[in-house]
């Protein structure tokens, strides 16, 4: 059974940084795309940031310049370093991965738990 299972998630005054990590486990054949989305209380979910098999990357414009998306296909982990963090950047942060598994044939989405970033002083 494939799991996402992220960590890295805290507390942090505005203007410092956290490292977001989600790991995929299971009998996993091969993975597209992994992204970062996150959801505010009362506010829709929104992707934050997406990374392809071959390394293309897309951020919101909210966190261009200050989110950096990562992988490492060894390990089938994604990244999110977040530099510069904001009161608005506040949110559960939730790992989605494309995958094919043992488990089907063709590409299915799978997301993570999430992990709670508060930004305050």
């Amino acid at each position: 059974q494939v799991q996402l299972v992220e960590s890295g998630g805290g507390l942090v005054q505005p203007g410092g940084s956290l490292r977001l990590s989600c790991a995929a486990s299971g009998s996993i054949f091969s993975i597209n795309a992994m992204a970062w989305y996150r959801q505010a209380p009362g506010k829709q979910r929104e992707l934050v940031a997406r990374i392809t098999s071959s390394s293309n990357t897309n951020y919101a414009d909210s966190v261009k310049g200050r989110f950096t998306i990562s992988r490492d296909y060894g390990k089938n982990t994604v990244y999110l370093q977040m530099n510069s963090l904001k009161p608005e950047d506040t949110a559960v942060y939730l790992c989605y991965a494309v995958l094919k598994s043992a488990s089907y044939s063709y590409y299915r989405t799978y997301w993570g738990q999430g992990t709670q970033v508060t930004v305050s002083s």
